[in-house]
């Protein structure tokens, strides 16, 4: 059946968030080491964020992230450095395939369900040229949790007006894969680092290694 909408996630499906990191000539350390740690930090204190019933929207939890990577690795870093950090997280680059693969899928809804906040969506999408593309950009803001919860999930058949099961939720994220899956979405996983599935019961009903792959396996 061809999905009446797709629905991608945002961080490390369409925007490189490794890309970050390469802005920042003046920083001295394993800036690799720091990327890395960074997106485990980011990722860790939205789960533990959700668990604890105390959300804070996503620049926040990046910044305390970012300053709980540099604190570990030992990066000596000035508060005009880790800001200027900050700054290169509204601009994330887009893999190179996205606008190719946006493009062959136009023709039903195309939207994105992402952790981020409104304003660092709005900016990703616009830097990198894509807003013509989506009907509906939606963040967990609007439920003030974050992902693998269902009541995140549930904001893509709300807005888009679609079944679940008729919706393919594209993401690169193998948890969250499993958290659209056991919603009740129709799933495909860009494997892009070739890694393996979370081991929650739940598996992709597509996997891909670059987003361009949508149209051959539909």
């Amino acid at each position: 059946m061809t999905p009446r909408a797709f629905v991608f996630d945002a961080y490390g499906t369409l925007f490189d968030v490794h890309s970050v990191v390469v802005r920042a000539a003046n920083l001295t350390g394993d800036l690799q080491a720091l990327s890395a740690l960074w997106r485990q930090k980011q990722l860790e204190y939205t789960w533990l964020r959700s668990l604890m019933e105390r959300y804070q929207d996503f620049w926040d939890v990046t910044e305390a992230a970012l300053r709980a990577a540099v604190t570990q690795l030992k990066i000596q870093a000035s508060d005009a450095e880790l800001d200027g950090l900050m700054q290169a997280y509204l601009r994330p680059s887009a893999f190179p395939e996205v606008t190719e693969a946006l493009d062959a899928l136009q023709g039903v809804p195309l939207a994105i369900l992402s952790n981020g906040s409104p304003k660092m969506l709005a900016s990703a999408v616009q830097h990198n040229g894509l807003m013509s593309y989506f009907a509906e950009i939606i963040s967990v803001d609007q439920v003030k949790t974050y992902k693998p919860s269902p009541r995140v999930y549930a904001l893509a058949p709300e807005v888009l007006g679609v079944p679940p099961e008729e919706i393919l939720f594209v993401s690169s994220n193998s948890w969250d894969v499993a958290g659209a899956k056991s919603f009740g979405h129709k799933v495909c996983w860009c494997n892009r680092s070739q890694g393996h599935m979370e081991h929650l019961g739940f598996s992709a009903d597509l996997t891909i290694s670059r987003l361009d792959q949508i149209p051959d396996c539909l």
